[in-house]
């Protein structure tokens, strides 16, 4: 690797395993130590934080719920005192139910809300206010192309991270100014265990309308987020970018 994050501190909700846990990997591997997040993944966490090491960085992990608001800022706590300051914040924690919308409840839509979009604005917050003073940061967000196309059974999903593109440009217009750039990355559907919660119909039919003909893979994400956490992605701002097997043209 190039070393394009040496010396960067970072830290990224939901990274035990899929987008996160690929992204870790290539931030320490680029030279970053790794702070993360999981809620029920401790296995994972472990063989995330051994990577970490492997690559010669300092990683630091917690088990939480990001959809709890004193969760949220008891994690930037932590990754600040643990790090010494946070320079590259990745918001991926994600959840994920099939539902038609006339069965999805007012408690599941909160909850798609709260992880998917409270817990980026809080956090992203946190970050902004540290970041802020030193002049440098960057902000990540990870929204879904459903935030663009919808689907059928993902209304409160695709509701939320459309949610979140909006306060990406919203944010990023406030924080540029100051030297925290902040954008986005839309995936399309990865092979992880968010998609358990998806009927193997539902798979089928997504897949069938794919030009590639099948899922994306984390590691085939990570690069995008390691492009704009780097030098190299000095000029994008409030941008959403879209690695996602031809699923949306943009």
């Amino acid at each position: 690797m190039s070393g394009r994050l040496a010396g960067r501190m970072a830290l990224i909700t939901g990274a035990s395993r899929g987008i996160g846990a690929a992204t870790a990997r290539a931030f320490a591997a680029e030279g970053a130590d790794v702070a993360f997040c999981h809620d029920d993944d401790d296995e994972g966490a472990e063989a995330v934080l051994a990577a970490i090491a492997a690559a010669g960085r300092r990683g630091f992990a917690w088990r939480i719920d990001i959809g709890s608001e004193d969760a949220c800022r008891d994690l930037f706590a932590k990754a600040e005192a643990a790090l010494g300051r946070v320079d590259i914040l990745m918001n991926n924690a994600g959840v994920s139910e099939e539902a038609l919308v006339e069965d999805i409840s007012m408690a599941s839509l909160r909850w798609m809300l709260r992880v998917h979009l409270e817990a980026t604005f809080l956090l992203s917050q946190l970050a902004y206010r540290s970041m802020k003073p030193r002049g440098m940061g960057r902000i990540i967000n990870v929204t879904s192309q459903l935030a663009y196309k919808g689907a059928p059974g993902l209304a409160h999903y695709s509701a939320a991270k459309a949610g979140v593109v909006g306060f990406t440009r919203a944010f990023a217009q406030e924080a540029a100014p100051h030297g925290v750039l902040v954008n986005a990355i839309a995936p399309g559907p990865i092979d992880t265990r968010l998609n358990d919660t998806l009927s193997p119909e539902w798979k089928a039919w997504k897949i069938g309308g794919l030009p590639l003909r099948r899922f994306g893979r984390p590691e085939e994400i990570a690069p995008t987020a390691v492009m704009l956490a780097s030098a190299d992605g000095d000029f994008y701002v409030g941008q959403t970018l879209s690695p996602n097997g031809g699923d949306v043209f943009l």
